[in-house]
């Protein structure tokens, strides 16, 4: 008999349609629920993701970007720093799906382990997304929601020294976990490079000069008037525009784009907003505690893991506002709601699009493989920004 496996997005799909025909959701709100700009920037970032993979642009990136490592622990110290990095500018679940098939073939042509190098990205983008106000959506929440002058400057000053040296504990983790594979020489890399389309691959640069410039012009326009001016939408759809409008391949690039994991958020929504519509939640973190920082970490990295982040963040920084704010207690709720992804798979959207990326290629990280490495990486993580922020 042969063995059924439930994917992510089905067993996300099978709750929201659960609490639909128990009435604990109307199908109204179920579809006011599901939020349009995330669903239209996720879509734009995936038709981007997947041209960039048939060009052969992201292989050649992918060679020229790590062919300075000379062992296994290099590489994933590169891997671990550069998404770190690019998650500060570029959003983390946009590295989630430009990264996951990099790292794939990365880990194909090295011969090491794909769970190491899925790990080591989904780690990278989830705490270097800490340092930025837009380096994930519950970040800019927090910027927005406290009337911020200088987010950029108040989030760095504050977050960037923790967050490198979570960077550099997430290595020693892993190379806890994985010391037998890093151990060993680096194998050379085997198969030829993908034969690149040229044409696909200039549209894609094009795709890719919009993304980085419109990046910039939201973090030059929040230096100078602490305010994000270009939605998330508008970057996805015109970071989309060129593979949609000139390539002849664009239906080819349509039916490859990762359907399931719309899916799986449009059904997460739903479930969220039946959850949130308990009340439970509410009255857990209302009674928490907003006055000491160990609480406020605690209760983020916890609760996130039931309602997912940025309905945590959107509950709990009035909270924090009305007991009279805080830089450093806003920026243990940035941390602490935005390393909770490293705990667990269900943590972090950018988690979720990682394993649906890698489903769709042949590998997965079960939710066990992915919390026996994520719930030591957290706690010690959550050490780190307490000290950081002056609370131990």
């Amino acid at each position: 008999m042969s063995r059924f496996t439930l994917r992510i997005w089905q067993v996300m799909l099978g709750g929201a349609l659960a609490v639909l025909l128990l009435g604990q959701i109307s199908p109204v709100n179920a579809i006011y629920a599901i939020n349009i700009d995330v669903m239209v920037f996720l879509f734009g970032m995936f038709v981007v993701g997947e041209a960039l993979s048939r060009s052969g642009y992201l292989d050649m990136l992918a060679r020229r970007l790590f062919r300075h490592a000379r062992t296994p622990g290099e590489l994933v110290i590169l891997v671990l720093f550069c998404f770190g990095i690019l998650s500060a500018l570029l959003m983390n679940d946009t590295l989630a799906i430009i990264g996951t098939p990099l790292v794939l073939g990365l880990a194909a042509r090295s011969r090491l382990p794909a769970k190491m190098l899925l790990l080591a990205l989904a780690f990278a983008i989830t705490t270097g997304s800490v340092a930025s106000p837009i380096g994930n959506p519950q970040n800019l929440l927090v910027a927005v929601n406290s009337g911020m002058t200088a987010p950029f400057v108040t989030f760095a000053s504050s977050l960037l020294l923790p967050t490198v040296i979570s960077l550099a504990a997430t290595w020693l983790v892993l190379f806890f976990f994985y010391r037998k594979e890093l151990g060993v020489p680096l194998a050379g890399e085997t198969g030829p490079a993908t034969a690149p389309d040229p044409a696909l691959t200039r549209i894609v640069q094009c795709s890719l000069a919009i993304l980085v410039g419109l990046a910039l012009a939201n973090i030059i326009a929040s230096l100078f008037t602490g305010a994000i001016v270009i939605p998330l939408p508008l970057i996805g759809v015109a970071a989309a525009l060129p593979v949609l409008v000139f390539s002849s391949r664009r239906v080819a690039v349509l039916r490859s784009i990762d359907w399931c994991t719309l899916v799986f958020f449009a059904a997460m929504f739903v479930l969220m907003a039946a959850v949130w519509e308990t009340g439970f939640f509410q009255s857990v973190a209302g009674t928490a505690g907003v006055t000491s920082v160990p609480a406020i970490l605690a209760t983020s990295v916890v609760i996130s893991q039931f309602i997912s982040n940025v309905p945590f963040v959107a509950l709990f920084s009035p909270l924090i506002l009305q007991a009279g704010g805080g830089t450093a207690r806003l920026m243990a709720l940035a941390a602490g709601s935005t390393i909770a992804g490293n705990l667990t798979i269900l943590g972090a959207a950018s988690n979720v699009i990682i394993i649906q990326q890698a489903e769709s290629r042949g590998e997965t990280l079960t939710f066990f493989e992915f919390a026996k490495i994520g719930v030591p990486l957290t706690l010690l993580q959550v050490g780190i920004y307490a000290v950081c922020l002056g609370v131990l």
